[in-house]
């Protein structure tokens, strides 16, 4: 029965996700992964001028990376919070 009661509790933690215009979209559990798969996608956005990749990838990467790096996530933040901030400027001007 302890068994059971494990499984719920692991289904019940929640799964990483980032939070990308209302939408929340799963990330690898593995930190490993997720760092690596993050610095991947900035360093191959930088070659965005040839086909395939794109410079897309870099917030992309940028985006995963917050989950783990203090740093990123306070950028990324304050980036939000400067973004909301401008929208809602501007639907008071008019």
């Amino acid at each position: 029965m302890d068994q059971q009661e494990d499984r719920q509790d692991d289904d019940k933690r929640a799964k990483p996700s980032v939070s990308l215009m209302g939408k929340r979209i799963p990330i690898p559990q593995s930190r490993l992964a997720r760092i690596t798969g993050g610095s991947g996608l900035v360093v191959l956005g930088i070659f965005g001028f040839l086909p395939v990749l794109g410079f897309w990838m870099i917030p992309l990467g940028l985006l995963i990376l917050s989950y783990d790096i203090a740093v990123v996530r306070r950028k990324r933040r304050k980036m939000t919070v400067w973004w909301s901030r401008r929208g809602g400027d501007r639907t008071n001007r008019r």
